[in-house]
């Protein structure tokens, strides 16, 4: 109820004359705990106008896109009929996760220009400046990369994905898969007319650890030995729990 009247609060704050994104998210925030199996995100919202609106189509572009990190990909050659590492390409900043959703295929309704200017896609979106002198054939690294992420989930493209009604109402859900990495994530909503884009909006998403987990996590990363420690009591007591159960079951 209270996103509800915020939405329609920005409705009637809107400037004349221009097309404005009014959005909101299903929730704001992720905790990774025990039982964490993955999560949805209804990202919704309406285009604001205080005049009629402009002639042409309407599109709605919607992205999620997770903490980047440097990524080496490496290609594996068969050498003396063993298979080995012979070339390796290292991009500069990769989206641990990277989800896209439109009203229509991308590409029918993105000019490259826009894409390129806002790294929308999938592959603008990796920063893989500078890797041509490291291997031939780095434009294929980054497309290998690409289809890694898509075959694990990592990487997810939904052409239709997001609904838009009377050309003011949207919506869609993204689905988070379980193994997600912790930290700030993005969603990012683009507003087109005619390949341009009119409108963006973005807001954050913190993914964070919780409970045991969130503990163990600090303590490896800031209390090392104490983490060692903790570990290697686990390992004894469950091995002394696996041998006392043997010896009872052969009684």
């Amino acid at each position: 109820m209270i996103r509800l009247l915020a939405l329609l609060t920005a409705l009637l704050a809107s400037p004349a004359g221009a097309e404005v994104i009014v959005a909101g998210l299903s929730q704001n925030r992720v905790a990774i705990t025990a039982n964490f199996d993955g999560s949805e995100i209804l990202v919704y919202g309406a285009v604001r106008r205080d005049a009629p609106a402009p002639d042409g189509p309407l599109d709605v572009i919607i992205t999620v896109e997770g903490p980047a990190t440097p990524v080496t990909v490496r290609r594996k050659s068969r050498v003396f009929g063993i298979w080995i590492n012979t070339a390796s390409v290292q991009v500069a900043r990769a989206p641990t996760f990277y989800a896209i959703a439109a009203t229509a295929p991308v590409d029918t309704i993105l000019s490259e220009t826009e894409n390129l200017r806002h790294k929308i896609t999938i592959p603008r979106a990796i920063r893989a400046v500078g890797i041509t002198e490291e291997a031939d054939d780095a434009p294929g690294f980054t497309e290998a990369l690409i289809r890694l992420n898509r075959t694990s989930g990592a990487y997810v493209a939904v052409p239709d994905g997001v609904t838009l009604a009377d050309d003011t109402l949207f919506r869609t859900d993204i689905v988070l898969p379980a193994n997600l990495t912790e930290g700030e994530f993005r969603v990012r909503v683009f507003l087109l007319r005619g390949g341009a884009v009119v409108d963006k909006f973005e807001t954050p998403i913190l993914v964070q650890k919780e409970g045991l987990e969130r503990m163990m996590h600090t303590l490896a990363f800031e209390q090392p030995l104490i983490y060692g420690f903790i570990a290697l009591l686990i390992a004894v007591v469950a091995g002394w729990a696996a041998s006392a159960a043997f010896r009872a079951l052969r009684v």
